[in-house]
C-alpha cells in the first residue's frame, strides 16, 4: 500500500482513525480491520513519519538512569508554554470554554487507555506502580468515578454530546497529533519508555491547571458535574505525579537503562504538544500567547 497523504493534517487524521480500530472501533467497520495487513502497514508507515517529526523537535538527551526523575522535574519546571487553564481561570468566556471541552473530549473520553497498553511491557516495580495509578484513573473499582466517565457526565451537564468521538470533525490538527503520540507510545513495546515519560509529564502538569479550571468554571457558573471532573484531578494528580516520576519512570530507568533517553523524549513530547495545542486555541480566540 502506498501512503501519500495530502498533508501532515491528513496523515494525522488517518492515523487517529487507524488507532481507533484498537480502541472502541467504528460501527460500520468490521473488527477484523484492526489486524488487516494493509491497515497494519499503513499504521506502521504513518507512525514512522510521526515519530520522526516528534524526534526532530526534541533536543535530545541521554541522562544517567539515576538522574531520570530529577531530569523530568527539570523539564517540567522549565516548560514555558502558554496556559489554557490560566486563561480559563481569569478571562475565558463560556463559548471559549465550550470549544475547549469539545476539543479535549477527543482524548478525555478515553483518558488512561493509551497508558494501559504498557502494563505487560514493564518490569515488576514499574508495572506495580503503573497499575496502582491506573486503578485510580479507572475509578478505584467504582464505575461512577472512572475519569473518562466523569468527563462524559460533565459534557452532558453542560449540554454537549458525550458519545465517543462526537467532536472529531471539529478537532484541531494539534488534537490528533496529541492523541496519536499517546497511542503510538503506548501501543509499541519499543516506545514503553516514551509512553511512561509522556505519562509522567502529563501528571506533573495537571494538578495546578486543574485547580485553575475549577476556579474558572465556578466563575462562569458551570454545572457541578463538569467541575467535579477537574476537581478530582487536583488531588489525584498531585499524588500521581510522584508515582509516575519516581516509582514508574525512576525504577524503569534503573532496571532498563536503555529507556532513560526515551523517557525524557516522551516527557518533552507531551509538554511540546500541549504547548502547540494551547497556542492554536489561544490564536483561534485572538488571545496573545
Amino acid at each position: 500500500m502506498s501512503v501519500q497523504p495530502d498533508s501532515i493534517e491528513d496523515a494525522d487524521l488517518t492515523l487517529w482513525a487507524v488507532h481507533e480500530l484498537s480502541y472502541g472501533g467504528f460501527e460500520d467497520v468490521h473488527d477484523l480491520a484492526e489486524t488487516s495487513p494493509p491497515v497494519l502497514l499503513l499504521r506502521a508507515r504513518l507512525e514512522t513519519d510521526l515519530e520522526a517529526r516528534l524526534r526532530d523537535r526534541w533536543p535530545g538527551a541521554q541522562p544517567a538512569p539515576t538522574d531520570v526523575p530529577a531530569e523530568l522535574v527539570r523539564l517540567v519546571a522549565e516548560d514555558d508554554g502558554p496556559s489554557l487553564a490560566e486563561h480559563v481561570h481569569r478571562r475565558a468566556d463560556l463559548d471559549q470554554v465550550m470549544e475547549l471541552l469539545r476539543q479535549r473530549s477527543v482524548y478525555h473520553l478515553k483518558e488512561a487507555d493509551p497508558s494501559a497498553w504498557v502494563v505487560p511491557r514493564l518490569p515488576v516495580r514499574a508495572k506495580t506502580a503503573l497499575v496502582e495509578l491506573l486503578f485510580d484513573e479507572y475509578g478505584d473499582g467504582d464505575p461512577n468515578r472512572l475519569h473518562a466517565h466523569l468527563f462524559a457526565q460533565g459534557l452532558e451537564a453542560v449540554g454537549l454530546r458525550s458519545d465517543y468521538g462526537a467532536y472529531v470533525d471539529d478537532a484541531l490538527p494539534e488534537v490528533f497529533e496529541m492523541n496519536n503520540a499517546a497511542s503510538m507510545f503506548g501501543m509499541q513495546r519499543r516506545l514503553r519508555g516514551a509512553a511512561m515519560g509522556h505519562l509522567a509529564a502529563f501528571e506533573a502538569t495537571s494538578s495546578l491547571p486543574s485547580r485553575r479550571m475549577v476556579q474558572g468554571f465556578a466563575r462562569l457558573g458551570l454545572p457541578t458535574e463538569m467541575v467535579r471532573y477537574y476537581d478530582e484531578h487536583v488531588e489525584a494528580d498531585a499524588i500521581h505525579e510522584q508515582t509516575a516520576l519516581r516509582d514508574i519512570c525512576g525504577t524503569l530507568a534503573e532496571e532498563q537503562p536503555e529507556q532513560a533517553g526515551d523517557i525524557l523524549f516522551g516527557a518533552f513530547t507531551c509538554l511540546d504538544l500541549e504547548a502547540r495545542f494551547a497556542t492554536a486555541m489561544l490564536d483561534s480566540w485572538g488571545v496573545a500567547s
